[in-house]
């Protein structure tokens, strides 16, 4: 195995990975990237369309003696999620990734890594840049904000596709091949600030919630992290029921689809009642310690006097709002899967909440693989909004992969994989949104698998990739292409 990082880029996947990690892609800002992957596919000859969502689509013929293979659809996205440590100096908009190898382990330094899913960029490219692996027909399409519209997926057009063999690459376990996921949908409550003058006695304090671990809405939502957003409402809440406060700001979370790690409210008391705030948030630092010892150890509770001065507060009537908001917008598992053991089946995440001088945002990533339960927990977010005199909307709503009980590709890696390793590989469901569902909704007759490597802490700045498990999932995805000469005649 590579010993060096420049050892590990020697290898094809590894070596498009590098490159792709000195473009900028944060969702949204696909653009840079986008035309890379158009320019690559004119240089190396090959067909390729951008659409007007920047998603790349690119075709390679057969190879010899697989002209009758039905085409193969390879697919992932292009964006990544843009996270980082506070304090590091990092402009996802124009600054590369800077990656560093621990042992077997590729990171990024203080940032999301965007192997999620910048490795199945990578093993696409590597696919069609390579003269030694036999294949069918190959139709490789990579699409944009998949991290948080799905809007790439949503706007591809089906009628570039005549593949009836559908390989996603979106997923991050080793030896687990995808054949369901769930369906999601965005909320946001957007509820309108009312202003009042600020009394002469106030006393600021800025209240923090750090050091949780936070992670993939999907893919970790039943570990029972702790929520920054939602612990800080209960804090606010107690406080509120201890004497009159006024809030100035609230802010927390980057993405809906990441669990918030970090929320911080500022907030105005009357200077008799400040006596016995910061005792009262230093109470709260170790409740929360001791609920989530295990969970999220690291968590952090500080309180912190401003020197400003305001002329305006919220109301009473808005601080009541939001914090009826915070309590009440539901969060972390819904419901379990009756079907598969250990499944989440609903879930829903406040992964973002924001202010500014009219209004206070916050935005939920609803999750099912039942779409009557996604709705449902619309539903309820949608009354909570009503309650507190707030406007709703939803976006990015995306559907489910439903099973297939007679999947041909299924069997097919299945197949492979023990040859490969004498093993069968395990079957399951994920209850993270992958485009799968989009492109079976635009192409009923396709037949989908999803696989990936491992990959550890996506979505946060501890994101990290097995370099020996990628390299054995290319192994492992090149074998399966070969093998489909004999499996399809």
């Amino acid at each position: 195995m590579p010993t060096t990082l420049e050892d590990v880029k020697k290898h094809p996947v590894f070596h498009y990975f590098a490159e792709i990690s000195a473009i900028p892609r944060g969702s949204g800002n696909e653009r840079e990237i986008s035309d890379y992957l158009l320019r690559f596919a004119q240089e190396k000859g090959l067909e390729g369309v951008q659409d007007d969502a920047l998603n790349i689509f690119i075709k390679k013929p057969a190879s010899k003696g697989y002209e009758h293979v039905p085409a193969v659809i390879l697919q992932g996205h292009m964006d990544m999620v843009c996270e980082k440590n506070k304090g590091t100096a990092h402009d996802f908009e124009h600054d590369p990734i800077s990656l560093q190898l621990k042992e077997d382990m590729l990171y990024a330094c203080n940032t999301t890594l965007g192997a999620d899913n910048g490795i199945a960029v990578a093993y696409a490219l590597a696919i069609l840049d390579s003269n030694d692996v036999p294949h069918p027909a190959l139709e490789i399409i990579i699409t944009t904000e998949e991290e948080t519209t799905m809007k790439g997926a949503l706007e591809a057009n089906p009628e570039l596709f005549s593949g009836e063999v559908f390989i996603n690459l979106d997923s991050e376990e080793e030896g687990k091949l995808l054949v369901s996921s769930a369906g999601g949908i965005t909320a946001t409550q957007a509820l309108p600030i009312q202003w009042e003058t600020a009394q002469k006695d106030l006393k600021g304090y800025s209240i923090q919630l750090n050091g949780l671990f936070g992670g993939h809405s999907g893919m970790s939502i039943q570990k029972g992290r702790g929520n920054a957003i939602k612990l800080l409402g209960r804090i606010l809440h107690d406080l509120s029921v201890q004497y009159p406060l006024h809030l100035y700001a609230i802010n927390g979370g980057l993405k809906s689809n990441a669990i918030p790690r970090e929320a911080e409210a500022v907030i105005y008391v009357h200077e008799k009642s400040s006596m016995d705030l910061p005792k009262l948030v230093s109470d709260w630092a170790q409740i929360l310690k001791s609920e989530l010892r295990t969970a999220d150890p690291g968590i952090s509770v500080t309180v912190e006097e401003t020197d400003h001065v305001p002329d305006k507060v919220y109301s009473a009537r808005t601080t009541q709002n939001v914090i009826t908001s915070l309590l009440l917008i539901p969060n972390g598992v819904q419901s379990m899967s009756q079907e598969i053991q250990g499944l989440t089946e609903s879930s829903t995440n406040l992964g973002v909440v924001t202010s500014d001088s009219k209004e206070i945002r916050f935005v939920s990533e609803i999750r099912s693989s039942v779409k009557s339960l996604k709705q449902h927990t619309v539903r309820q977010v949608e009354l909570i909004a009503q309650l507190t005199e707030s406007r709703f909307s939803t976006e990015a709503d995306y559907p489910e992969w439903p099973y297939l009980p007679d999947s041909k590709v299924r069997r097919l890696f299945e197949k492979v994989y023990q040859k490969l390793y004498g093993t069968s590989p395990e079957i399951a469901a994920i209850h993270a949104g992958l485009e799968c569902g989009i492109f079976i909704e635009k192409l009923p007759h396709i037949d989908a698998i999803s696989l990936g490597p491992d990959m550890f802490d996506v979505h946060t700045p501890e994101e990290h990739v097995s370099v020996s498990s990628t390299i054995r999932t290319w192994d492992y995805l090149v074998a399966a292409l070969k093998e489909m000469n004999d499996f399809y005649r």
